[in-house]
């Protein structure tokens, strides 16, 4: 078997997923509905807290002027008294927000800590109308080193293609954040929603933990799956968000865990992949 690495501090780090319902277009109470969140989540000594897609924005823009009204850079006040909230401590926070790049927009996460921004991530796959408001990123998403851990970072359709989670997995991750907003869709009785799923294989695919923090309320029309959870590096939930946990997906997680790839003695998760084999073509037979 092989040994996994030792994590920063060897311990537990509680992860927090807040499920917030924002206000499209209305900037200045989104701000502060985070503020607030992070304020909650500090007061419960928090190590990492995952926020939604476009937490400061909304999502459901009526064109593209409106959501150019929430655009901020990562320059921006509000980061700044972010950073003032987590002084003192060794949480970490990934948010979703609507990104000022100049000319265009980009749906983008940030991750922040005591010292600031860490990274900014511009969303690469674009899900219906994001199409028409936002500029697919153009660089991969990042693998953060924090106190409790290397966080990788996607952002909700990235999920989607397994090539996202196995490149962060691969680049050391050992918990993905994805701030995201699951529109409600139907799925057959007693099964999860299928994002849901998606994120266990994800989890189980690379021995990684997962961590979603979807959105509430319902927006112009536009009712949200709701579906904030943890999944660890085996593809088990291990927490999700209900009206009984307030809407939080609330979890301690053991991250240099998902350092140790092994799956049997003679098996590695990361080291049996066939490279090799994976550019040729298939035999058209």
């Amino acid at each position: 078997m092989t040994a996994p690495v030792p994590h920063p501090d060897s311990g537990v780090a509680l992860v927090v997923c807040e499920q917030l319902a924002p206000r499209v277009g209305e900037l200045a109470h989104n701000k502060e509905l985070v503020l607030d969140a992070v304020r909650r989540a500090r007061s419960e000594r928090a190590d990492i807290v995952v926020l939604p897609e476009l937490a400061t924005s909304g999502y459901m823009f009526a064109d593209l002027d409106e959501a150019r009204r929430t655009a901020i850079t990562p320059d921006d006040a509000f980061f700044s008294d972010l950073t003032r909230l987590l002084a003192g401590t060794r949480t970490v926070v990934v948010l979703g927000f609507c990104e000022d790049g100049g000319p265009t927009l980009y749906n983008s996460a940030a991750v922040l800590d005591a010292d600031g921004v860490r990274a900014v991530y511009r969303k690469t796959h674009l899900w219906d109308r994001e199409t028409l408001f936002f500029t697919p990123g153009e660089r991969m998403a990042p693998v953060v080193t924090t106190a409790h851990g290397r966080i990788g970072v996607l952002i909700c359709y990235d999920l989607e293609f397994p090539e996202m989670p196995r490149r962060l997995a691969t680049a050391g991750a050992d918990l993905i954040a994805v701030p995201t907003n699951w529109p409600l869709e139907e799925h057959p009785a007693g099964e999860r929603p299928a994002e849901i799923v998606q994120a266990q294989a994800a989890a189980r695919a690379n021995g990684v933990y997962i961590a979603c923090a979807d959105r509430g309320g319902t927006e112009r029309g536009q009712a949200w799956t709701q579906g904030s959870a943890v999944v660890n590096q085996y593809g088990w939930l291990t927490a999700t968000a209900t009206a009984a946990t307030r809407h939080r997906a609330v979890t301690d997680v053991f991250l240099h865990l998902s350092r140790d790839k092994s799956l049997s003695p003679h098996n590695d998760l990361l080291r049996d992949r066939r490279t090799d084999l994976y550019a040729q073509e298939s035999p058209q037979l």
